[in-house]
Formats: structure tokens, sequence, C-alpha cells
């Protein structure tokens, strides 16, 4: 098992107050699991088997391993032959802008190029999308460095899965969306978008162009209604509840 203090920490965080940020994390991604567990099975305590849909996972890691660790469970994968059963190993990551605290303004190398660190997003976290056999679930919670399973309740369970809505805003920072998913806005829907100048502002769709991956989104700015043609990845659903 990693001692977390022999190395360190290879990425930044903005927060001035990490410990925080992690904890609050994981509580909203144990809330999220147990919300699923709730409805998705009502009858079911424990997840079969008898699984064929991939699904995604959340297993605990040290801080600062994270990266390590699912460069481990990709080998462990591969060479326990279980291309068919653990497919994408991600650690959330996101480029952005290294700032000076003194200017405010963005670091620049000495040939003018601007600066980037990369932070990531879930410290202690990394995503697994799985089929979850029993064979799957033996080499992902054996895998050394990987502390727990978020969504299994210890002694073998099988864990139960992160909602698929809970795990699109992760795939979108990481521009890891497939076209399958990218396909399911439709006319009416309101939508957050994330990128661009209009990121922040939530409209509505009034056009969905699924070929192109494309959606027209009708936003109040400047005291008008204003239609902008915007990609899925730009966008996010939002809760009208």
């Amino acid at each position: 098992m990693f001692n977390i203090n022999d190395e360190k920490n290879v990425f930044e965080t903005e927060n001035d107050n990490p410990e925080l940020e992690t904890e609050n994390k994981e509580e909203n991604l144990n809330d999220k699991v147990e919300e699923n567990k709730m409805t998705e099975n009502s009858e079911t305590e424990v997840p079969t088997s008898g699984e064929t849909v991939p699904q995604w996972y959340v297993a605990n890691t040290y801080s600062s391993r994270e990266r390590i660790v699912a460069d481990y469970l990709e080998q462990r994968k591969v060479s326990m032959n279980l291309q068919n059963e653990i497919f994408r190993i991600i650690v959330p990551e996101k480029k952005i802008p290294e700032i000076d605290k003194k200017t405010g303004l963005q670091k620049v190398d000495k040939n003018g190029e601007k600066r980037f660190k990369i932070k990531n997003l879930y410290p202690g976290y990394i995503f697994v999308e799985a089929i979850m056999t029993d064979e799957a679930w033996y080499v992902i919670r054996n895998t050394p460095g990987v502390t727990g399973i978020v969504g299994s309740s210890g002694s073998g369970t099988k864990p139960f899965p992160l909602p698929r809505e809970d795990m699109l805003p992760i795939l979108k920072a990481m521009n890891l969306i497939t076209p399958e998913i990218r396909s399911d806005y439709t006319v009416g829907e309101t939508v957050k978008i994330l990128e661009g100048p209009f990121a922040e502002e939530t409209g509505e769709i009034t056009e969905v162009d699924v070929a192109n991956s494309k959606a027209k989104v009708s936003i109040y700015f400047f005291g008008r209604y204003t239609t902008v043609d915007l990609k899925f990845s730009d966008l996010e659903k939002v809760d009208n509840q």
C-alpha cells in the first residue's frame, strides 16, 4: 500500500482549505450513490453479477495518488484480461490558468507563453466504468492504493453505481462525452452554458441538431432574448425541480 508521505503532491489546488473541499465532495458522492441505491432497485439490497451495461463507480484512494492508482488498475485489467468488463478509468482533471497572486494576471514563461496548471477536480477519487462482475469487483477492490469503494457496505458487498446524470458534468469537463450521451437534449429543456462568452447563463433549447451534436438555445441577455448556436458538450441540463 502506498505511503502518502513519501512523495510531494503533484497537483495544485485553488481552495484555501482543500481538506474541507475534499470532505464536501466525499459527502456529495456518497449522497448521490445512496440516492441511486434507494431508487434503482428497491427490492434487491445487493447488485447482482448479471449486469450487461457499463456503469460508473467511484473508488477511494489517497490524495495525490489518484493517477498512480488509476494507471495500476489499467495495467491490472489488461493482465487479467478484463477489457470487456472494466472500461474507462479516469482521474478528473482540468487545465486551468496559473494566476499570479500579486497581479491577478495569468503567469507567462520566459518565452512569453501563458502558463497553466493541472487541477484535480476530485482529490482522493478515481472513477471506473465497469460491468461489475465478480471478477471485475475483485480486481478493482484489491488494486493497491484503492482504500474503498463508494456505495459498498463492506464485507465484499458490491457497490451501487454513481447515477448517470451526475457523471455527465465530469465527463464533459474532461471532453470525454460520447455521441450517445450528447444526443439526449430535447426542445424545451432548460440548460446551462458551460463554455464561451455566455458561460454560466441559462436558457431554453429551441432546436436540436443531433447529426452535428448542436443545439440552439434562447437566453435572456441585456434585456432581450438572443438565440445562440452551441455544441452539446458546452451544455448541461438544469434540474427544474
